[in-house]
């Protein structure tokens, strides 16, 4: 008695060949960036990574398609979906945070796309802030040596390329109302209550 013969399952083949392909490729530098689309429940998030560390992260509200066409004029055209370490890596963490058992992130990231000292001041300030926790853009100002400079970082907050990693949500103007959100007001009233549950 002949075992009938299997058909193989030519898309599973198909992706691990694509794979291989574009971490063979980005290890020999024949790519400029790879990117993952990770599932969440504020929506997809597009992440792009470049050199081992993770360039920007985008909420589809933004547009993946436009993100990566815009990324291709900075970065170089050359950009491929791949599961590379640090996109791995990437796709872990936020697992995590969103399933509620990480309050922070061990990511390298490069900042290149935030435009202007300032910008990457007022970043590195948002990192600071704990989970839990929030601060005014005027108060942010005020750290940041600039308290007149409080549109500044509206702006620096507004462009942040690497949203929930860098927590540019747990900014509220002063008096406490939300502001904007480059994900929307709903997406970020959503991680502020995500994260009061966590350390609640």
């Amino acid at each position: 008695m002949t075992t009938p013969a299997t058909t193989p399952d030519w898309d599973a083949l198909l992706d691990a060949a694509h794979e291989g392909f574009s971490n063979t490729a980005l290890a020999e530098q024949l790519l400029d960036a790879a990117t993952d689309t990770i599932d969440t429940p504020l929506g997809p998030l597009l992440v792009v990574a470049i050199h081992e560390s993770i360039v920007r992260i985008a909420f589809d509200v933004e547009d993946h398609e436009l993100v990566l066409a815009d990324l291709a004029s900075v970065l170089g055209a050359r950009i491929v979906p791949a599961r590379t370490p640090v996109l791995v890596a990437a796709r872990a963490q936020l697992d995590e945070y969103f399933a509620g058992s990480r309050a922070g992130f061990d990511l390298p990231l490069d900042l290149r796309l935030a435009k202007g000292p300032f910008r990457l001041e007022v970043l590195e300030h948002l990192r600071a802030i704990p989970i839990g926790e929030t601060r005014t853009y005027a108060e942010l100002a005020a750290v940041a040596g600039r308290p007149s400079a409080v549109r500044a970082v509206g702006s620096g907050c507004a462009t942040n390329p690497v949203p929930v990693v860098i927590p540019c949500h747990r900014v509220l103007r002063t008096g406490g109302a939300l502001g904007g959100y480059l994900g929307g007001v709903e997406r970020k009233r959503w991680l502020l209550d995500h994260e009061q549950r966590q350390v609640g």
